[in-house]
């Protein structure tokens, strides 16, 4: 009988290839849609991690109480140690140290003399580490815009908004101006090596980026740093396992009675994350339940006038001593079949598309300009296996609903009614 209807769906394109045109599109646009707000939440996800908080951080709980001044006073120390036990404890992260310092990038004349000066927000990385990842985590190579990364200690990247503000060259120097870290008096000449543009205002206004050696030596850091964060080597954020790592690390390391002993906290215990991602997984959830609502009602509407536009068509099989039960049944077989085929058509033009946007993306950098809260300058879809069965929810069941509803009718047939009819 399947082979049958099969048949019938094929010949008669009145009655199939309508529906599962509908079928298609609106399956192509729930699995689209679906990618792209997954892919845009975790492209903010992943930079704030890259950028800011690492899937786990590790402060001193003093430095965490103030971390918004920047208090490299109360930074880790011993921190190649430290790094060294995390290592046998969590084997399966990574460990990176990172500097964040403030203070005043100071632009010399030709006669040594300032000549322009702006404030300044530096950020101290492993740039030379041959196996160090973290220039590609924080995709500086892709991000400059003149110059290269780097190559060794003294060399410094700059913003670029900067240098072409105050006509900073390749080659250059600039010399940052700030407190140690024991209070005194820093300043620090380095050679442009390069002008970096992220995209993001926060990142981009006054920048300076250095490697992390550089950073040591000139604010009197020996074997120190502001934070270390910690990556999954799966590159992804698991918040259970974060959890689990946290609570092993705090009460392993941490105490409550010594200011300086170091705290982990997790990616969602920073920077407001946790509210952002409640309320980003809720609005997820809620804006593919309404696309799939509205898409599984035009289906549903679609299954319906197909099985109103073959009332009469019912009757004859009816007059012919078709049973009733018999011809709903064949109704919904159909109607799974036609579902089934719009559905897959419309998941791979879907994947289709949001595979395209995945490798891609959307580059909403220029109306990004002034946005100064952590969000991603290109915005990406991701394919994930939910998109792979997601689209047959309003793409076969909505259809199949239809189809039943309309085919109700088919009980509602008079035998007295049906003759009238045919000898009209």
């Amino acid at each position: 009988m399947i082979k049958f209807i099969f048949k019938g769906i094929l010949r008669d394109k009145s009655r199939s290839l309508l529906p599962i045109i509908v079928i298609s599109l609106g399956v192509f646009l729930t699995v689209l849609l679906s990618g792209w707000i997954g892919g845009v939440f975790s492209d903010m996800i992943d930079v704030n991690a890259n950028f800011i908080t690492g899937h786990v951080k590790i402060l001193t709980r003093a430095y965490a109480e103030n971390k918004n001044q920047l208090p490299n006073d109360l930074a880790l120390l011993d921190v190649e140690e430290l790094i060294t036990n995390l290592n046998s404890d969590y084997p399966d992260m990574e460990w990176v140290k990172r500097i964040n310092f403030g203070g005043l990038l100071d632009v010399p004349d030709e006669n040594g003399e300032t000549r322009a000066q702006g404030p300044a927000v530096g950020r101290a990385i492993d740039l030379l580490s041959p196996d160090s990842k973290e220039a590609d985590r924080m995709n500086i190579v892709n991000s400059i815009v003149k110059g290269s990364i780097p190559a060794k200690q003294g060399e410094a990247l700059i913003s670029d908004d900067f240098a072409e503000k105050f006509s900073v060259n390749i080659g250059d120097q600039v010399t940052v101006f700030g407190s140690t870290m024991n209070g005194s008096m820093m300043f620090k000449t380095f050679i442009v090596s390069g002008t970096i543009s992220f995209g993001t205002a926060l990142l981009d206004r006054g920048a300076i980026i250095i490697d992390i050696s550089d950073a040591q030596l000139a604010l009197d850091m020996y074997d120190g740093a502001s934070e270390i964060l910690g990556y999954f080597n799966e590159g992804s954020y698991i918040d259970a396992k974060a959890d689990s790592v946290k609570a092993s690390f705090n009460t392993k390391y941490s105490s409550v009675d010594d200011e300086f002993s170091p705290q982990m906290f997790k990616l969602r215990d920073q920077e407001g994350l946790d509210q952002y991602m409640t309320l980003a997984d809720s609005m997820s959830g809620i804006m593919i339940f309404i696309f799939i609502l509205a898409m599984s009602v035009v289906l549903w509407n679609t299954g319906l006038l197909g099985g109103l536009r073959r009332y009469s068509e019912f009757g004859i099989r009816l007059a012919l001593g078709e049973r009733k039960g018999h011809i709903f049944k064949t109704t919904i077989y159909e109607a799974i079949i036609i579902g089934f085929i719009g559905s897959v058509v419309g998941t791979a033009l879907g994947l289709g598309a949001a595979y395209y946007l995945q490798e891609n993306g959307i580059d909403f950098s220029s109306i990004m300009e002034n946005v100064t809260m952590m969000f991603p300058p290109v915005y990406r879809a991701v394919v994930s296996p939910d998109l792979f069965y997601i689209g047959f929810f309003p793409g076969l069941i909505a259809m199949t609903l239809g189809n039943a509803l309309a085919g109700y009718a088919i009980y509602k047939r008079k035998t007295a009614q049906l003759f009238k009819e045919l000898e009209v």
